[in-house]
């Protein structure tokens, strides 16, 4: 039998940007379309929708308006939008418990923290654990307590967890890691590599992810 093809993901994105949400299950549900011929190798990079975002976050309403100039109207199409493509991965995204925008430098801090633990699945299972705690119930993944309670959840070191929060531990190779990818002229996420070449924009639908798996591993 023909060992699966082995392909390394480097998923650059932020916790409160749902379309990488989205596109983190398609990928995933893409990858379980080709088991047996696909397996999937996942590194997790930051990047920050508001690097400047300050602690105590802002009204999401009134920061995509500013942000972008959406109406009202056009807003509630784009959460309609959203939430229908959540629901076709199984994904919750519930717009009456978001309300906020908020910072995430130490929830990359932490997916850091478990990119450097090494243990197979430890980020992957950190950011989903973000995703459903900021667009499912509406959390503030700024908090340190509820980042804490995530870390608890997983059954990850919550003391190790704890003192990296209280100080500024893997500060500097987040912004690093930002940095270089920015300078790889990556402006907007999901941005997904596939073994370090392959360029995939968006939270596209599993159809495309699958394709261009089995393309890629045809390589």
């Amino acid at each position: 039998m023909t060992a699966p093809a082995t392909l390394q993901i480097d998923f650059v994105s932020d916790v409160v940007c749902p379309w990488c949400a989205i596109g983190l299950h398609a990928l995933e549900q893409a990858a379980a379309r080709l088991e047996g011929q696909v397996a999937l190798q996942w590194r997790f990079h930051p990047f920050e929708l508001n690097p400047a975002m300050g602690q105590d976050g802002e009204d999401l309403l009134q920061h995509l308006a500013g942000k972008y100039g959406s109406s009202a109207a056009q807003m509630q199409q784009m959460h309609e939008a959203i939430a229908a493509r959540g629901a076709q991965l199984g994904f919750v995204f519930d717009q009456q418990r978001r309300t906020r925008i908020v910072n995430t430098f130490d929830a990359h801090r932490l997916l850091h923290w478990q990119k450097e633990q090494g243990a197979e699945g430890g980020q992957r299972a950190l950011e989903h654990a973000l995703f459903t705690a900021y667009f499912t119930r509406g959390e503030d993944v700024s908090d340190h307590a509820v980042l804490l309670a995530l870390v608890a959840s997983l059954g990850l070191d919550e003391q190790r967890a704890a003192a990296i929060l209280a100080g500024d531990e893997y500060a500097g190779a987040v912004r690093q890691q930002e940095a270089q990818w920015q300078a790889r002229g990556i402006h907007s996420v999901p941005a997904i590599v596939i073994n370090g070449r392959h360029l995939i924009q968006g939270g596209q639908p599993v159809e495309v992810f699958e394709q261009a798996l089995r393309r890629i591993a045809a390589l």
